[in-house]
């Protein structure tokens, strides 16, 4: 019996251990693990995605959301309005704001045509807990667009995770903590929350397709 115990516990630290050395261990193996695994579905998936344009928002949750601190995002969103609101309140605005960076993300890549990307390479992080990770998008032709991953480790589990992305000099975290953070305030985290479950209801458009 204590044996059976012992093989039980030694297999859940075997999975374990895979699972957690199953994730990129710094920011930019994060980054270029995330952006390959979408491009490699997105090439896979064009037929399907250009019969089902909405199947892009699965793509961005299967293949970047886990690396997304969505949680963390949506609570700097809500800033100091957070001592107004429940639980319960935190959960929907969360689940909503989640679905917006998932339908923003789906719209970007809407506009996606075989474009080829590079991460920056890598720089030694040190005790840094949030950090910067640039990312080229590479259209020829055309000018390159860059775009600013950022990051924080968390201090529990030590894993990287992205909380902003910063596109043509724009903020998505900043931009909308000034729009919805003063909406939250004038008119509460209920009516911002639906606001946002609305705008995730549109259906998602390819680039140069009219509805």
């Amino acid at each position: 019996r204590m044996l059976k115990k012992l093989l039980c516990l030694a297999l859940l630290v075997c999975s374990w251990s895979s699972v957690a050395s199953a994730y990129p261990a710094d920011p930019y193996a994060l980054i270029s693990e995330a952006a390959n695994k979408t491009f490699d579905r997105l090439n896979k998936d064009q037929a399907q995605i250009h019969s089902e344009p909405g199947y892009l928002r699965v793509i961005i949750r299967d293949e970047l959301m886990p690396y997304v601190d969505n949680k963390f995002a949506a609570y700097k969103v809500i800033g100091s309005n957070i001592k107004d609101t429940t639980p319960e309140q935190r959960e929907r605005f969360t689940q909503a704001f989640t679905n917006y960076i998932v339908s923003t993300y789906a719209d970007a890549l809407a506009k996606y045509d075989n474009q080829k990307i590079k991460v920056e390479s890598a720089k030694p992080v040190g005790d840094e807990k949030i950090t910067s990770v640039n990312v080229a998008v590479l259209d020829p032709g055309k000018p390159d667009i860059n775009v600013i991953f950022k990051l924080r480790q968390n201090n529990k589990t030590g894993e990287w995770k992205v909380f902003d992305m910063v596109a043509e000099g724009i903020s998505l975290l900043s931009s909308k903590q000034s729009e919805l953070g003063g909406m939250i305030r004038d008119k509460g985290i209920d009516a911002v929350s639906q606001m946002l479950e609305e705008h995730n209801s549109k259906p998602v458009q390819l680039s140069g397709k009219q509805s």
